[in-house]
């Protein structure tokens, strides 16, 4: 997507290169020419299948937004730390970032562990993190920007639609072993069971990185559910698509339903489109969305990254975190992290790939949700979204 393009999709209030002293008065690096950010995901370990999209699309961000002037006349300039598939050493990144290289903002995280290693840093040093994934909600901090859906906006809108577009009533979830498919598990055993009439009729987990699911397939034969509702996450994710597979559930059939909210194009380059091929995914965002803004997205990403690249839901709204930070600091007129955060509720981005996004007032974004079908090809082709924009609600009455 050509900057001038995206650059059209925000409300800017100032464009002017104010002096360094007007606007770092906190101490952050940033000089009469730059300044500097954090970039933290895991660039090793098991989460790097799913994280190092994250880090192209902000790196993509960062480069197109510098094309343009970069932010209050000055060219960002990234800090890139690996946090490994570890918590302890998300916390230890962040840390550094925050204390040692005063970055102005950090884009990054994946998983709701790493994100939970890094909030106190965050809070306590008062820095700024931009979360692109899709989580669990019962969150909300002033130093958290949350650029994907929390768990009612995806969660909720995919089990209505596989209720009444597969006339679903048995369900059996399954999800790695830590707090968001737990936590989201939650969330969807109490809308199953207290608002679609429906039955929970399985629940598994495994740990990050398991690779052996024989055995839960084998449950899954016997209970017979309608939908297997799965939030692993990871390289798990290969060895478990592969091994449904090689079990003979054939997802392209009628006689069930698996519903993902774990896997986004980005995960299918590992797991490969003929192991995942018939699946349903509840995402805001696929890379075939038709729409020009994503049109252009696509190609920019492409041509920076490769013919081959894919962009998944994690992805794109890890490349609205660069751009949601631009507008509120020029917005606010300073890098100060006080006057962005006050800067950012109601900001709003119509040149956004997954259409439109705007800011609330609670931190998160206002989107729509859709439900992808897996094609051979890796790509997802959308069999629906939400008529509306979904108003984030990160503590639903009735599900906590």
């Amino acid at each position: 997507m050509s900057a001038a393009v995206l650059l059209s999709g925000i409300s800017l209030t100032a464009t002017a290169n104010p002096s360094t002293a007007e606007v770092n008065t906190t101490g952050l690096a940033v000089t009469d020419n730059t300044v500097k950010v954090g970039i933290l995901h895991s660039i090793t370990g098991t989460m790097a299948i799913s994280e190092e999209g994250s880090v192209q699309a902000e790196i993509l961000a960062i480069e197109q937004i510098n094309a343009m002037g970069g932010v209050l006349g000055r060219q960002i300039e990234y800090v890139q730390e690996d946090g490994a598939s570890d918590w302890p050493t998300f916390a230890d990144r962040a840390n550094k970032l925050l204390r040692q290289d005063k970055v102005a903002a950090v884009f990054g995280c994946w998983t709701s562990a790493s994100r939970k290693a890094v909030l106190p840093i965050f809070e306590r040093n008062n820095g700024m993190l931009y979360y692109p994934t899709f989580y669990e909600g019962l969150e909300q901090s002033p130093n958290v920007i949350y650029t994907g859906q929390e768990a009612t906006q995806q969660i909720l809108a995919g089990l209505d639609w596989v209720s009444e577009d597969k006339g679903a009533k048995t369900f059996y979830l399954i999800g790695s072993d830590y707090i968001w498919p737990r936590t989201s598990n939650k969330i969807a055993r109490t809308h199953i069971e207290q608002h679609l009439g429906g039955q929970v009729v399985g629940e598994d987990y495994f740990p990050l990185g398991h690779t052996s699911f024989n055995s839960v397939i084998n449950r899954i034969r016997l209970r017979k559910p309608d939908v297997i509702f799965a939030s692993v996450v990871g390289g798990s994710n290969v060895a478990f698509y592969r091994q449904l597979k090689a079990a003979g559930l054939d997802m392209t059939k009628e006689d069930f339903t698996l519903l993902t909210i774990s896997v986004t194009e980005d995960e299918i380059l590992g797991i490969g489109g003929d192991n995942i091929e018939g699946a349903y995914a509840s995402m805001k965002y696929f890379q075939s969305l038709p729409n020009e803004n994503n049109q252009a997205f696509v190609e920019a990403f492409k041509a920076r990254w490769g013919a081959d690249a894919v962009i998944g839901d994690v992805t794109q709204a890890a490349y609205l975190g660069p751009w949601l930070w631009k507008a509120a600091v020029e917005k606010a007129g300073s890098f100060d992290v006080d006057r962005v955060r006050e800067a950012s509720p109601g900001i709003e981005l119509t040149t956004a790939p997954e259409g439109y996004v705007r800011i609330h007032e609670n931190h998160h974004l206002w989107s729509k949700t859709r439900i992808g079908h897996a094609q051979r090809d890796g790509q997802f082709k959308v069999v629906y979204e939400t008529e509306e924009l979904m108003e984030p609600d990160p503590f639903p009455a009735g599900y906590q």
